[in-house]
């Protein structure tokens, strides 16, 4: 083995950007920032930044969402944790030509929480919004109006991977309150779908598995007509079997 020559590899910084989803009015929304710096100042991104010296990855993602956004999220997986917010590392980007500044590379990171309020911007941001994925994703074909660096790409990692894990996993049910009805998850899993479910079939499969959905106690009347019943998520992890994606 050859000696270690720090001449050899040219300094690079690690950032985190974060996919952040909730569902507001019946869609499947995207939290972007504007860029108030340099590169791309003025255009629309995914919150993140630059990790410190003294954090590790989880914590500079929770940290970045604070500050630029002024939203907290927490990991499921800490001790402690409030599970009222979903994170999970996403996946690593590493093109040397991601960043016109130097070479960085960025973990991303999924969030998923109930419907989140108006965030707030700061930072290096000067404004932020919910914007439906759809539109995002849309407007990414175009260069010069899409999301900066590689973003169209991240979001669209996050949005297929919060799609297709909520087919076998209890990750749907981190868009829902604490206690929600079965009508409103499944209003949940149509969002992130973009399909319409018939209601019999996926009342009859979520309440199938054992463990999957559990009573809170109590029903509700929040989304008008007879009172319904409320849950929350069990202890079980898995659909099973899973609730495959209707094809569109």
């Amino acid at each position: 083995m050859s000696p270690y020559d720090p001449s050899a590899y040219p300094p690079f910084a690690v950032t985190v950007d974060l996919v952040v989803l909730t569902v507001r009015r019946h869609a499947l929304c995207a939290l972007v920032v504007r860029r108030g710096e340099q590169p791309y100042q003025g255009r629309w991104a995914l919150p993140g930044g630059f990790v410190r010296g003294d954090e590790d990855l989880a914590a500079a993602a929770a940290r970045e969402l604070s500050e630029e956004t002024g939203l907290c999220a927490h990991d499921p997986a800490a001790p402690g944790a409030d599970n009222g917010a979903h994170l999970e590392q996403l996946a690593t980007y590493g093109d040397p030509k991601r960043d016109p500044r130097m070479r960085v590379v960025s973990v991303a990171h999924l969030v998923l929480a109930p419907d989140l309020p108006a965030p707030r911007a700061g930072g290096d941001a000067n404004s932020a919004r919910w914007a439906p994925v759809d539109e995002l994703l849309a407007s990414s074909d175009q260069a010069a109006s899409g999301l900066a660096f590689d973003h169209p790409r991240i979001l669209a990692d996050g949005v297929e991977r919060a799609r297709s894990k909520i087919e076998y996993s209890s990750l749907a049910t981190a868009f829902c309150p604490p206690a929600f009805t079965v009508g409103e998850l499944r209003r949940v899993y149509e969002a992130v779908w973009g399909v319409a479910l018939d209601p019999r079939n996926f009342h009859r499969k979520v309440t199938g598995t054992p463990g999957f959905l559990v009573p809170a106690g109590g029903t509700t009347t929040r989304q008008g007509g007879r009172p319904a019943q409320l849950f929350r998520a069990g202890g079980a992890p898995l659909l099973n079997p899973p609730m495959l994606r209707p094809e569109v």
